[in-house]
């Protein structure tokens, strides 16, 4: 039997982007009738209660505004799907097929545990910007979703979970290149620039990045466990961090005891980190960024 695909969908003032992702999947899809979409809507976007698209199974889900990591988690509670991809309105799929060659990914993992991703021609193999995750791996992951992120670093933070488990000895990132998701970000279309944008602050998840590097480590663990046969040891969800601020020329030293020396990561990963924080920190400050 072919497994149904779980799209997670957080949306908020886009209508129009929701159709135009959702006429995109099932234009591509070889079976659309295997793949749900469920979209997590804040209860004052009053103009996308009423979404409709009839071609696919889309549930909607209204509550109050939430955190990303709160919106994917969401919706990964009423997903039915074995496989479920976290997804952005502002995508367009451009493969055909697309869904048949997801589950064919999901087939070289018998035991369910990978991060898969497509190529978004915006960061291509270098991040899991739109991770598909088994049933299976989400519930061996205490958080697949940390609430605590507000708009950023999911993937970033699943990527760090699978490069640990990598150093483990399991290579399960699988990157699908031939499986294009468009991302239409503004950073390649300026004209795709809008509030939903505007309002999410760009580096408000730095310090939660850096404050769930245990709960990353403990994650890794988990998986190792499970696929080597032990029993996965219980862990606390990661919702609580205390992390703070760094100064002018802390972040430094910070980043290279957190990433830089961090064995646990392999070397390109951790060097890529070190780099990429301390660059955020910098750009953050010169530019007033919150």
């Amino acid at each position: 039997m072919k497994k149904l695909i779980s799209l997670l969908l957080p949306t908020r003032a886009r209508p129009e982007l929701v159709q135009r992702f959702l006429r995109s999947v099932a234009d591509r899809s070889a079976h659309p009738e295997l793949i749900e979409a469920i979209l997590c809507i804040d209860d004052d976007d009053i103009e996308s209660h009423s979404i409709v698209f009839r071609e696919i199974s889309v549930k909607l889900v209204v509550g109050p505004r939430q955190t990303m990591g709160a919106y994917n988690a969401i919706c990964l509670d009423h997903a039915s799907g074995q496989i479920t991809i976290a997804v952005n309105d502002d995508i367009i799929i451009r493969t055909q097929g697309w869904d048949e060659k997801v589950r064919e990914l999901d087939a070289r993992y018998p035991d369910g545990v990978y991060l898969g991703y497509a190529n978004d021609l915006f960061k291509g193999h270098k991040m899991s910007t739109f991770p598909i995750l088994s049933r299976q791996t989400c519930r061996l992951l205490a958080e697949p979703y940390p609430r605590i992120y507000k708009g950023a670093f999911i993937d970033t933070h699943l990527m760090d979970i699978f490069w640990r488990l990598q150093k483990r000895g399991y290579d399960r990132i699988a990157y699908a290149e031939d499986i294009v998701f468009e991302h239409v970000h503004y950073r390649k279309k300026p004209d795709a620039f809008d509030t939903t944008y505007s309002d999410r602050s760009r580096f408000g998840d730095d310090l939660a990045f850096i404050g769930l590097i245990e709960a990353r480590r403990l994650e890794a663990d988990r998986l190792s466990a499970y696929i080597s046969g032990r029993t996965p040891k219980a862990i606390p969800l990661p919702s609580q961090v205390v992390t703070k601020p760094a100064g002018l020329f802390e972040i430094v030293p910070r980043c290279a005891r957190k990433f830089l020396f961090d064995f646990d990561l392999p070397v390109k990963w951790r060097s890529y980190l070190f780099v990429w924080m301390v660059a955020r920190h910098y750009y953050s400050r010169l530019c007033r960024i919150p």
